[in-house]
């Protein structure tokens, strides 16, 4: 029986040196057929180097910076498989790692989205990912599964989880096609906790499978206490909970939110002497408020096979 199409999309910003490690890991993998889209976003160095060196990939140039969720969808527009690998390209992943992901993706109708395994880049014995809890719909808060554990295959058991991890998601084709594209309004941040909302709500499943793995190098392109951090997570974390909490629930959400999250994250950053960062946190929330068309989620239309 021929193997499915995959199409493995990344994003490259200003990462030519972590994208070509990506790439080099994909020239060990043991899955037959693969496409990969390397879509750039804007960077300020030229991708077509890529080119050069991986003559297979298919390259992408946005003529704007669109974000994970713009990004990643510029790339799902064009591509060509029945399954959609969406990979950081600060990562590094195992040979077998598609086969993994694609077993679980097939075991049902019901898997929507796939995760795999992700381990620190610096020290592989430690854990990243290993699932997620619920995110709570009053505080918008959740907790990785896992999280920065020693790894001694305590979790080595697929089974079903909350929320993906956006530096790697496995996602049917035909859950693209029902649910739409991930929502660009996010930019970055929360984009692929909102995405898994979405196709939990549409009756699929979100699955952690540790037979496939992956290595991470944390927060490579935008910096581990950035303002851009800063910035979006407090502007995402906002949209994120009014599209996602209805109401009465809503009411108390907005509550804690003003009466307890905002004033604290504010206060902490003033308490740290990080006057940039308490600013950059006021005009995220600032900004979330007026967004219209908060709902708005984009169709995939374009090159169904």
């Amino acid at each position: 029986m021929d193997k499915p199409l995959i199409s493995v999309i990344t994003i490259n910003y200003n990462g030519l040196e972590h994208t070509r490690g990506m790439l080099e890991s994909f020239q060990q993998i043991t899955y037959p057929n693969v496409e990969i889209i390397v879509v750039d976003n804007a960077s300020k160095e030229d991708p077509s180097i890529l080119l050069e060196e991986f003559p297979e990939i298919v390259l992408v140039k946005n003529p704007i910076n669109e974000g994970f969720a713009g990004g990643n969808n510029r790339g799902i527009e064009i591509a060509k498989g029945s399954y959609f690998f969406l990979i950081n390209n600060d990562t590094v992943v195992a040979p077998n790692v598609l086969e993994g992901l694609l077993d679980r993706a097939t075991k049902s109708e019901r898997v929507g989205l796939v995760c795999p395994k992700i381990n620190y880049f610096d020290d592989d014995t430690i854990i990243q990912y290993a699932g997620f809890t619920n995110i709570n719909p009053i505080t918008g808060r959740g907790s990785g599964i896992g999280f920065q554990e020693k790894d001694s295959g305590q979790y080595q058991d697929s089974r079903v989880t909350y929320l993906a991890h956006g530096a790697a998601m496995f996602i049917p084709r035909k859950v693209v096609e029902e649910v739409g594209m991930m929502a660009e309004l996010y930019f970055l941040y929360y984009e692929e906790m909102d995405y898994c909302e979405r196709i939990k709500n549409a009756g699929y499943e979100i699955w952690y499978e540790p037979s496939a793995s992956i290595l991470h190098k944390e927060s490579m392109s935008v910096g581990k206490n950035s303002l851009l951090k800063t910035f979006y997570m407090s502007r995402n974390r906002w949209i994120f909970l009014r599209r996602n909490v209805e109401w009465p629930v809503f009411l108390l959400t907005s509550l804690y939110y003003f009466f307890v999250a905002l004033p604290k994250n504010i206060i902490m950053h003033l308490f740290k002497g990080e006057l940039n960062h308490a600013s950059a946190y006021i005009r995220g929330f600032t900004k979330s408020i007026f967004i219209k068309d908060i709902h708005d989620n984009p169709p995939l239309t374009s090159n169904t096979p």
